[in-house]
């Protein structure tokens, strides 16, 4: 048994680099080994501390099937698509 907390999640990772139009990202795949995610696989584009919006992200009973389930959502869209934007607050000072 795993020393964790109540609703802890832990997941080994496999880590993939998509290089496009010269830009490099991350797929990590997580596989879950404790707690609950949306599969038993998820793979999730990022910027190391940037996370990709979860519509982006994907599932599967397998790493191949959550890493193309991934690659299907993303393959039409330009690398910043993937990443939430900053809301800039224009107030007046």
């Amino acid at each position: 048994m795993l020393s964790l907390k109540k609703g802890d999640i832990l997941t080994k990772i496999a880590r993939y680099n998509l290089i496009r139009d010269e830009r490099l990202i991350y797929i990590d795949v997580h596989e879950t080994k404790a707690g609950t995610l949306a599969g038993k696989f998820v793979a999730v584009p990022n910027l190391i501390n940037i996370v990709a919006r979860q519509e982006f992200q994907g599932s599967g009973e397998t790493e191949a099937e959550a890493l193309e389930n991934c690659l299907q959502k993303i393959k039409d869209f330009e690398i910043e698509d993937l990443f939430p934007k900053k809301d800039v607050d224009l107030k007046p000072v």
